[in-house]
């Protein structure tokens, strides 16, 4: 097997993607990859990242794979998790505390830099749209983090999120009440579960 059908067979198990670390990891010369960008093969997704040209752009898949520190949250989690319906203008990511963010400035991210013990908590993977798994906060991290203060969220976006939680029948509010305590928003989510339950 040549080395261009090895990376195009690595591309096939990974939703059309390919990272150049992991044709690097694979042993393989990433001029085999050049090869196939300039024969049409592949095409430059991003920094790093290359895809097949049929398969659709996923810039929240390609975030991950360059920020691997990065966790989706805020209205991007929610959309991720099916608790709104408006598609994030801005996609937001946590990473830790002391993580620079500055080159982030210029992609298209909203970034929050958070303590190690809120950082950890509550990380899940999610499906984007295109079907790629990111690492994002669950519902119950992702609606005490809209509660607070400091995350300026559109209250209609907030309503809405705990309306559809409340219909969810996988909703865990023994855990959300454990988060709220944690990040220290119990009385604000109070205020929204005695309407909805």
């Amino acid at each position: 097997m040549s080395n261009a059908e090895m990376i195009l067979e690595m591309v096939q198990k990974n939703n059309g993607v390919i990272t150049a670390a992991e044709v690097t990891m694979a042993g393989i010369s990433r001029g085999s990859l050049k090869h196939l960008v300039d024969s049409g093969v592949l095409e430059h997704a991003s920094r790093g990242v290359y895809q097949l040209k049929e398969v659709w752009d996923d810039e929240m898949y390609q975030l991950q794979i360059r920020y691997k520190k990065g966790i989706f949250s805020g209205e991007t989690a929610l959309f991720l998790s099916d608790l709104t319906d408006r598609t994030p203008i801005h996609f937001q990511m946590t990473f830790p505390l002391k993580y620079n963010i500055g080159v982030l400035k210029k992609e298209n991210v909203k970034c929050n830099r958070t303590k190690p013990e809120w950082y950890e908590m509550g990380v899940i993977q999610l499906k984007t749209p295109a079907g790629n798994l990111v690492n994002a906060y669950c519902m119950e991290k992702t609606l005490c983090d809209i509660l607070r203060t400091q995350n300026d969220v559109d209250i209609q976006v907030v309503s809405e999120a705990f309306k559809r939680y409340a219909k969810r029948l996988d909703k865990n509010i023994p855990l959300l009440s454990e988060y709220a305590k944690n990040l220290h928003v119990e009385k604000r989510l109070r205020a929204y579960l005695e309407v909805l339950l």
